[in-house]
């Protein structure tokens, strides 16, 4: 069953909807989004068991997928332009093979349909680290934020990734700390999250009928150029953009390419 997302919404003009990654939230895509608001109505879903949205057991992109079609059913929202980064941009993808007559174009940030870490070792290694040591934390007895982000220290050595996992944190109702992500549903569906994307098997299935555009981190190997082919074969009128200076969290590395890349597709 479809759970109902929380979202943000700014400005006013063409819809568009951003899904954000793993670990992510609506929160990291709020100064991209205030930047092109002149220029379209911009959606920043929370996905489930992430930011503000409600938990679930199951996280995996059908699910997903048929969030986004009650979230944009419950908008209104009869055609739209959409953008994922990561997570979010597998969501995109399949969402634009089940439902393509809804979309008036898609942009999806650094990964491939075809990137599959249960495959890469270490990519998954590095996820189960993180869940793991989230999970590890007794919240209920910590007095600080920082006495928490130096738990998470021991095993995350990237300030990058535990930043974005420390927006996460929050009090709740007895004051306590506790995780805005659903920490247990994350780890027991990671496969199902860090997977490819498993298009309907309908003989050559090509999506067409709007303009695509990927980003590549250049700085990011989640986008193999010699993928790109097998990518087009999916999708045929796709183009390919390298973010300059940027890893994967291309839109905190060089948010201005970002905006300009969102505004082609809108505008």
């Amino acid at each position: 069953m479809p759970v109902k997302l929380f979202y943000r919404k700014y400005g006013a003009g063409p819809p568009l909807v951003i899904l954000h990654g793993l670990y992510g939230s609506s929160d990291n895509w709020v100064t991209i989004a205030k930047n092109i608001s002149d220029y379209c109505t911009i959606y920043l879903p929370d996905l489930r068991n992430h930011g503000n949205s409600p938990h679930n057991e199951r996280h995996d992109y059908k699910s997903m997928s048929d969030d986004l079609f009650e979230l944009v059913t419950d908008l209104g929202l009869k055609k739209f332009s959409i953008a994922g980064h990561s997570m979010g941009g597998k969501t995109a993808m399949l969402f634009s093979s089940r439902w393509p007559e809804m979309l008036n174009g898609m942009l999806i940030a650094d990964i491939s349909p075809f990137t599959d870490e249960r495959r890469n070792a270490a990519g998954r290694i590095e996820n189960l680290l993180i869940l793991k040591s989230m999970l590890g934390i007794d919240l209920s007895k910590a007095l600080s934020r920082k006495e928490v982000e130096l738990s998470l220290e021991r095993d995350i050595h990237s300030d990058r990734v535990r930043e974005l996992i420390m927006k996460n944190l929050r009090r709740n109702g007895g004051n306590n700390f506790e995780w805005k992500l659903n920490v247990p549903a994350l780890l027991n569906n990671l496969d199902n999250i860090v997977e490819r994307v498993h298009f309907p098997a309908v003989g050559n299935h090509q999506i067409t009928g709007f303009p695509v555009i990927f980003l590549k981190g250049e700085n990011s190997d989640y986008i193999k150029p010699e993928e790109f082919s097998d990518i087009t074969r999916i999708f045929p009128a796709a183009e390919l953009k390298t973010i300059k200076n940027a890893g994967h969290w291309l839109q905190a590395d060089n948010p201005q390419a970002v905006t300009e890349a969102l505004l082609d597709l809108v505008r």
